[in-house]
């Protein structure tokens, strides 16, 4: 079996894979301050709830957008598994050409989901990572990433605008009933989700208009996506365990070629 993780600033997502099978997915708060110990603890409990067996892993592989936790996380597998995950860096052969000034400043994370969608969707593609930071990856007719756009998340905007003003609330994150809000909170919901809906779509076809050529798949991935592509006008494929896959095709990769 292989271990997967995708450590998030706000979520650590854990995938186990048997050869082509996703055996399950966790999901874990990414707090900074734990130690190697405390995520060893979290990791022991989730194979137990999910009745895996330690010794059926035989690899493990981690993206990471938070590097104060990287080792942290490769340690807890360590001692948990006996095994020195694979970490996602430049050093890796990924089987993607990024055609950005700086091909190294890319998040593992948009690598992993660039790579994964290349491999299972007609291109030219959209990956829209709808987490901490709301992310679309441009992937062309080649298969190359071309570089991506990036605004605050979902989570972020909501947050920001209940603190920064006084009179209006804390809301949970709800599609409403109708865009034009009769009240505070409806009108704050329809904002954040079709404001965002909307933005999706606008940047999708100016994305569109200066790639030059037709995006044949657009595919979301992210905690927060199931709501949001629901308002969206693009048909937009749901696909939350994308980054993990994208891991295990890059794991397969370096290991072939070590052998």
């Amino acid at each position: 079996m292989l271990l997967t993780a995708d450590i998030g600033n706000t979520n650590i997502v854990l995938g186990a894979f048997e050869n082509d099978s996703l055996v399950f997915v966790s999901r874990l708060a990414t707090e900074r301050a734990r130690t190697e110990d405390q995520y060893a603890v979290e990791l022991e409990s989730i194979f137990n709830l999910n009745k895996v067996d330690f010794n059926a892993f035989t690899g493990a592989i981690i993206s990471s957008v938070v590097p104060e936790l990287s080792n942290t996380i490769c340690l807890a597998i360590k001692k948990i598994l006996g095994i020195s995950p694979l970490t996602l860096s430049p050093g890796l052969k990924t089987g993607l050409n990024i055609l950005t000034d700086n091909p190294a400043e890319v998040g593992s994370d948009l690598v992993a989901g660039a790579v994964a969608a290349s491999n299972k969707y007609p291109l030219p593609c959209l990956v829209m990572d709808l987490g901490t930071a709301t992310k679309i990856s441009v992937i062309d007719k080649n298969g190359a990433f071309c570089g991506c756009s990036i605004a605050p998340g979902i989570a972020i905007s909501l947050e920001a605008l209940s603190s920064r003003t006084s009179q209006l609330p804390n809301i949970s994150f709800k599609a409403p009933d109708r865009v034009i809000g009769k009240n505070t909170v409806d009108s704050m919901r329809s904002g954040t989700v079709f404001g965002t809906a909307s933005m999706l779509d606008g940047m999708c076809q100016k994305i569109e208009k200066e790639l030059g050529e037709k995006i044949k798949t657009i595919v979301a991935t992210g905690g927060l996506s199931s709501d949001i592509i629901k308002s969206c006008e693009n048909e937009i494929t749901a696909d939350p365990v994308l980054i993990l896959e994208g891991l295990k095709i890059i794991y397969e990769k370096n290991i072939s070629k070590k052998r």
